[in-house]
């Protein structure tokens, strides 16, 4: 998949004061805890996603999957990019960690997505333009904060 070909849909951000190495562990950890649950991996499945369940290394590394979610890349301290597809979108979420200075770290978390037909223009409605998607990445990156300070 070539992310940089996807549309952007959005970006948030936070400050975690702590180091990259820290703050890629508890991505990984939020992540990991964030998509289990037979909630979430009944979604995964009712709207056909390619991954369904976690699989692969922990912490998260290439090739590892959370339901609806492959990690394309794993940079460790500086990029995770998870990439996923089902019925209505392909898509890609993608966390940036910076030096913010400090013992501070800027964490990034920028969705792309494709939406095709009608049905994925109804998904994407129900998902970006309710704000609910930007609800949850900003509900994941405060998780993130408070389990790495």
């Amino acid at each position: 998949m070539e992310i940089a070909a996807l549309p952007h849909v959005d970006e948030h951000t936070t400050t975690v004061t702590a180091g990259p190495d820290a703050v890629w562990r508890g991505l990984s950890e939020v992540l990991d805890r964030s998509f289990t649950g037979d909630r979430v991996v009944g979604y995964a499945r009712l709207v056909g996603c390619a991954d369904s369940a976690a699989s692969g290394p922990r912490p998260l590394a290439e090739g590892s999957t959370v339901p609806g979610f492959r990690v394309a890349t794993a940079d460790r301290g500086r990029e995770l990019v998870l990439v996923g597809r089902h019925y209505f979108s392909t898509y890609a979420l993608v966390f940036r960690l910076d030096e913010a200075g400090a013992g501070r770290t800027r964490l990034r978390a920028e969705t792309r997505a494709r939406f095709p037909g009608p049905f994925g223009a109804f998904y994407r409605l129900c998902v970006i333009g309710t704000g609910g998607h930007a609800i949850t990445v900003r509900r994941l990156l405060a998780a993130v904060r408070r389990r790495t300070e």
